[in-house]
């Protein structure tokens, strides 16, 4: 149990704190970070997760919080049902983890509450991590308890126990347990043991913590080495959720009870935040999707107006669904009673073919708003599908956009930008979160404004105007765990973080993304090429190809690997020979009659390669650098994806598995001495 008096560590780390000044970050698990809050930028008062749950539950006890679809009907909870108290009965001591892996769930939050309230904090773990993934993560948060969905997630945490020299229980909550453990509950038997802990112990446990200081865990996870744990406070969590809801205009009751549906992984930070954090702010009713609402789905996206059938379903639905069936249609039948209200299932999808995820309105004749995202790739899909309104930079746009046109259909005041720099996310999938203002034409868009009480600078910009993005607010992290040199690289004296993308403000402050320093292309004479904006260029001549990644690293010129739009499968997520509809009637403008991407590969379709080559010229000729334009081309013989390995879970480009995945077509692009 836990004191309030200061430990010997404590006052040394406060004494320090004090004599260097305010400290924005930390690597200790016991730290404290000073919150950003001064001057003109000052907030409202911090507080914890546990107030906001509180505060939820007293002011409204009676409101649904979580459902979820069970055989028997809807399994309904309140928020006074959370509670804390069973985890201490284990055992969960002062800055230990709890760790929980499985599918969205009730269970799933209450976890990660219960774990916070307790003194201890949360740590979501991917279902698909391998068991030495999970050794890791316990062993670097110190995990006192293993949170898991079934016994297909029980047998990881079995074969690794023995080398986990934190962990004291282990609780099931879905499925009967079929292996006999004498540290394994159930769910119903690790509830009961709230029992025997008192409200003055709990109290204790509550009372002694504060919004400086980390109450959750994410870790980003790297090609390159182990994942990095990274550390969020309670008021990076209660600020950032706040913030977001007033600005995003959520509604509370009386006045209204917002509806949200959880289908994204809540390991990730962004469906966490506005699945649980923002549904206990506003006191929404949360469900939960079943398993099978993440199976990939066709490509062909429609607005889903009036009655919607195979899409959202129910009084609750409404929405955007695929041509196809509709990724939720399973999970969406509205609960006994439940009133017509709208559905904001939000965050960014970790599928490439999943729908974007949309704010609706409206019951009958459901009208889509907006689209926002955290995936940069989502974004750009889902403007070639709506005209909902953009913001674009003039450098950015096509010769005969009309950017006047493009203002007219945004509103972009009531439209701004979630805050970016909180934990793990896309779009360089470390520290930067980002929502996108869905496009209306392919090209690059802005990603909106700082949110209020934050700020954004670039530094060393080029040319062009692009720089390094900076931001600094109460949005950041505190810093990577028992890591203070890479906290240090990523976060000033001053309190700034620097995201590692690269960009630019427009004068009207909006921020706009054009790649990460990790992209960055060194050419053999030193010269270094952003490859994104030259991608993006290629993609908005040539509409028929779907991923261009330029090559070049330590060599004298640049080259693109070509993929055109196939089909996809369903049931495995691979792609098909066959073109996409949209390929194939481009194809047909062209007047070439191929259906398969096998009938374009190896130039055996002299029309498509002419079209594709004359789309390469005219990109080519919008750059100002001899360096900047791409020499050589192919077109690969399969399109990318997540199973292929080519994308990763966000669908953002895994630049480094292409680069390995298809060195001979690079090698031969150098192969031969060219005089250029």
């Amino acid at each position: 149990m836990s004191s309030n008096k200061p430990s010997p560590k404590e006052r040394d780390h406060r004494a320090e704190t004090k004599a260097r000044g305010p400290r924005y970050w930390t690597s200790r698990r016991d730290g404290e970070v000073h919150l950003r809050q001064e001057d003109a930028f000052a907030s409202q008062a911090p507080v914890t997760v546990h107030d906001m749950v509180m505060n939820t539950a007293i002011k409204d006890a009676n409101y649904i919080a979580l459902g979820s679809k069970h055989r028997t009907g809807w399994h309904l909870l309140t928020y006074m049902e959370y509670y804390a108290k069973a985890f201490l009965k284990l055992g969960l001591q002062r800055f230990h983890s709890v760790g929980i892996m499985g599918l969205n769930s009730e269970e799933w939050v209450i976890a990660s509450i219960g774990a916070i309230m307790a003194g201890g904090f949360s740590v979501g773990i991917l279902s698909t991590n391998s068991p030495k993934t999970c050794q890791v993560i316990a062993d670097s948060s110190e995990m006192d308890i293993f949170v898991v969905d079934n016994d297909r997630q029980l047998q990881k945490i079995i074969q690794i126990q023995g080398y986990l020299k934190h962990l004291k229980a282990i609780v099931q909550y879905k499925e009967e347990i079929r292996t006999r453990l004498q540290n394994l509950y159930s769910w119903r038997g690790f509830l009961d043991l709230a029992d025997g802990v008192s409200e003055d112990t709990l109290n204790q446990a509550i009372d002694s913590q504060k919004p400086s200081q980390r109450c959750a865990l994410l870790y980003s996870m790297s090609i390159a080495g182990p994942p990095k744990p990274v550390m969020l406070s309670h008021d990076n969590i209660t600020w950032t959720t706040e913030t977001a809801a007033q600005t995003l205009s959520y509604k509370r009751p009386p006045e209204e009870q917002e509806v949200l549906v959880s289908y994204l992984p809540l390991s990730y930070l962004t469906a966490q935040l506005f699945a649980v954090w923002v549904s206990i702010s506003v006191a929404g009713a949360l469900y939960f999707a079943q398993p099978d609402a993440l199976r990939v789905r066709q490509t062909s996206w429609v607005p889903c107006r009036g009655g919607c059938r195979g899409g959202w379903g129910g009084r609750a639905g409404g929405g955007v669904t695929p041509r196809a069936g509709g990724g939720l249609t399973p999970a969406l039948a509205s609960p006994p009673g439940a009133p017509p209200v709208a559905v904001r299932p939000w965050s960014f999808s970790p599928l490439r073919l999943s729908f974007p995820i949309c704010k609706v309105k409206g019951v009958s004749g459901q009208e889509l708003v907006s689209c926002r995202t955290g995936s940069v790739y989502l974004a750009r899909l889902a403007a070639r599908k709506f005209s909902v309104g953009a913001r674009y930079h003039p450098a950015l746009s096509p010769r005969n956009a009309d950017p006047k046109a493009d203002e007219e259909r945004l509103n972009v005041n009531s439209e701004l930008a979630l805050p970016w720099g909180l934990g793990v996310g896309p779009p360089s999938g470390d520290l930067y979160l980002v929502s996108i203002i869905t496009p209306s034409l392919p090209t690059v868009p802005s990603c909106g404004k700082s949110l209020p009480s934050t700020r954004t600078k670039t530094q060393k910009e080029d040319g062009d105007g692009i720089g390094d993005i900076h931001i600094w607010g109460q949005n950041i992290f505190m810093g990577y765990l028992d890591d203070e040199e890479k906290t240090q690289e990523k976060i000033d004296l001053h309190g700034w973080l620097r995201t590692g993308d690269l960009g630019f403000l427009d004068d009207d402050e909006f921020l706009y993304v054009t790649g990460n320093e990790r992209d960055l292309i060194t050419l053999s004479s030193g010269e270094k090429i952003n490859p994104n904006p030259i991608e993006e260029r290629v993609k908005r001549h040539i509409p028929v190809v779907r991923y261009v990644v330029l090559v070049g690293q330590d060599a004298p010129y640049l080259c693109a690997l070509l993929t055109l739009k196939c089909q996809i499968n369903t049931d495995t997520g691979e792609p098909r020979n066959a073109l996409s509809s949209e390929a194939v009637a481009f194809c047909r403008q062209l007047k070439s009659q191929s259906t398969r991407l096998s009938d374009i590969v190896c130039d055996r379709d002299p029309v498509v390669t002419e079209f594709i080559g004359q789309g390469i010229d005219a990109a080519n000729a919008e750059v100002t650098s001899n360096s900047a334009k791409i020499v050589k081309w192919t077109i690969l013989e399969t399109d990318f994806s997540m199973a292929g390995g080519e994308l990763g879970a966000t669908a953002k480009l895994k630049r480094a598995n292409v680069g390995k995945m298809y060195q001979p077509e690079i090698e031969s692009f150098y192969s031969e001495k060219d005089e250029y």
